[in-house]
């Protein structure tokens, strides 16, 4: 094969959406479309018949990620008119054996996908001389989340066998050529081109940068590391951050005082204290480090135990803001500072500088329970507790919610609505 293949992924889960999306692409230039899995889960052989009808001249792929039962999954598929099936490359050679029996009774092809497989190269190799048609280097959605890419398996790969390799994982029209360069012939693009609000656009990129083997920019954010916390953060809601954490870490009473476009992101430095009591929180002041979060367990009290001073203070410092499950004073003055502050009461009155309590211990505010350098995440919605141990996972899967959620958005601006968009009564709760 020395064409290079273009594969879209349409990994959705409701079919009219995969439609409007694989007719874009086409307009784009895509080669082949893939109906994905949890699209296949979601509408049965009915979406393969569908984009098939649509696009005869398409090759459709039907991403079963079939594991038992090949030779009646294969069947299934291409007499609905899959052209390729997917079988996991984990499954017993027999299951591939099947598989490749009824696909060449019914005029279809197998690729076989080394998504799981602890030794691809070897497994590669053994899959080529049971006689497949395709491999498939594939680092899955989830894996993505926590940096993982697939290059270096797919070079790995590409070194032992001599049939086309399809490669899957995070591809963007900056990365693509990098993957053609490893040794891939066929280029699998799922969120790059589904969350793009323009889909053409964003085929034809990576249609280009393949074929100028150039890198072209994406309109979607590449995968942050450890390194990047403070980047990726900044550029997500706390909403964004809540539905990718699934309604967890949310503080709950927690008001903004922040003026609008204002946003706090930084790690935790914790202060445990009573009811006006705010010698800890400004002793904290100087152990805090530039862009670190002031986050006070006050115990819900309603004497304040910050206001403009100590906000001035961390102002000096570059201190990103304060979280106060208790009571701040001196709002005004804050706002006009433009330091951002999140306290469960505003109250006039202070207290004194007793100096009970400690920094640095776990803490809870707002109901959340937070650790020393857990990332905090603030806005005009709210205050979001992100554990330091998932972070990296967390802030990618919330850049993937905000950008599904601009592609809905989209849709919705082309005169749809939410409920039609995403089909809201089909996946009420029965």
């Amino acid at each position: 094969m020395n064409k290079i293949i273009t594969q879209v992924a349409l990994d959705l889960i409701d079919g009219h959406r995969a439609l409007q999306i694989a007719r874009e692409s086409v307009e784009g230039g895509i080669n082949w479309l893939e109906v994905g899995t949890p699209l296949i889960k979601s509408e049965g052989m009915d979406i393969i018949r569908k984009l098939k009808a649509e696009f005869p001249d398409r090759i459709i792929v039907a991403d079963m990620k079939t594991l038992d039962v090949g030779g009646l999954e294969v069947e299934m598929a291409s007499k609905s008119g899959a052209g390729i099936i997917t079988i996991m490359a984990m499954s017993e050679d027999q299951t591939i054996t099947e598989a490749l029996k009824s696909a060449g009774q019914y005029g279809s092809e197998i690729m076989v996908d080394l998504m799981g497989v602890e030794d691809a190269s070897s497994r590669a190799k053994e899959l080529e001389a049971l006689g497949v048609h395709y491999l498939c280097v594939h680092v899955s959605i989830d894996e993505q989340m926590v940096g993982a890419n697939p290059m270096k398996t797919l070079k790995a790969v590409a070194e032992v066998v001599e049939i086309p390799i399809a490669v899957a994982g995070g591809l963007n029209s900056e990365t693509v050529p990098l993957a053609v360069e490893n040794g891939a012939s066929i280029i699998i693009v799922g969120g790059a081109i589904i969350k793009a609000k323009d889909v053409k656009r964003a085929t034809r990129d990576i249609v280009n940068s393949i074929g100028e083997m150039k890198p072209i920019k994406s309109e979607l954010y590449k995968k942050f590391g450890p390194d990047e916390l403070r980047e990726a953060f900044s550029k997500v809601s706390t909403p964004n951050i809540a539905d990718a954490m699934h309604t967890k870490g949310s503080m709950e009473g927690i008001i903004p005082i922040l003026n609008h476009d204002s946003k706090m992101v930084g790690p935790a430095i914790t202060v445990r204290t009573i009811d006006g009591d705010w010698a800890k929180p400004v002793e904290a002041i100087d152990k805090a480090e530039e862009g670190d979060v002031i986050v006070i367990d006050a115990c819900s009290g309603q004497i304040a135990v910050w206001g403009e001073l100590a906000s001035w203070s961390c102002k000096q410092k570059g201190v990103a803001g304060v979280v106060i499950d208790g009571a701040i004073r001196d709002v005004d003055e804050i706002l006009k500072m433009d330091f951002p502050a999140f306290a469960r009461h505003k109250r006039s009155a202070a207290g004194e500088p007793k100096g009970h309590g400690e920094i640095g211990s776990d803490i809870v505010c707002g109901g959340q329970d937070v650790k020393n350098r857990d990332w905090i995440v603030g806005d005009e919605t709210g205050v979001h507790v992100i554990p330091q141990k998932m972070a990296v996972e967390i802030a990618n899967r919330s850049l993937d919610v905000m950008e599904r959620e601009n592609r809905i958005r989209e849709e919705i601006q082309r005169g749809s609505t939410l409920s039609k968009v995403i089909n809201v009564e089909k996946w009420e709760k029965q």
